[in-house]
């Protein structure tokens, strides 16, 4: 892989969460959390398999209306408590081999947020904005905003 083409390769969503960095970084590294928004909106996520570490290997599973199995996985590469996940990503079968990094940045009681999907290369990265990575991953975070705003005036009440 070329690191000169690494912008190139790679999709980036930035959201402005209006919630503490405590609450988004549990929401991305505990599996009840994750079971509210991980996927689009009206699908159930089974959480087969979450070891938050360096090294542990995650894996949910959404049941199709064609009764099929929509599978992401991967494998935790780096974390930073409350600022930084990087792990390797399979959703099948639609993406393969790409790597997510997470960031998390604390401004004022919100929770700046920077979702970056690498990809192999720069066809392959053009290839998966057609399919719709922004409108996918714009759906869960949109879930991920509605689960939060709930938690968070749980937590606030």
């Amino acid at each position: 892989m070329e690191m000169n083409d690494l912008n190139e390769r790679t999709l980036t969503i930035e959201r402005l969460f209006d919630a503490p960095i405590d609450l988004v970084w549990k929401a991305w590294t505990q599996e009840n959390h994750i079971a509210k928004w991980w996927g689009p909106k009206g699908m159930k996520v089974n959480i087969i398999e979450h070891e938050f570490k360096v090294g542990g290997a995650w894996k949910y599973t959404m049941p199709m209306p064609d009764g099929s199995e929509f599978i992401s996985q991967g494998k935790y590469l780096e974390i930073e408590e409350k600022a930084k996940i990087v792990t390797t990503a399979d959703f099948k079968p639609m993406t393969e081999g790409v790597e997510l990094h997470m960031l998390f940045d604390e401004m004022g009681g919100k929770t700046r947020f920077i979702f970056k999907c690498i990809h192999a290369t720069v066809e392959y990265c053009q290839q998966q904005e057609r399919m719709g990575f922004y409108n996918g991953w714009g759906s869960a975070l949109d879930r991920l905003a509605d689960s939060l705003e709930s938690a968070n005036t749980v937590f606030s009440g």
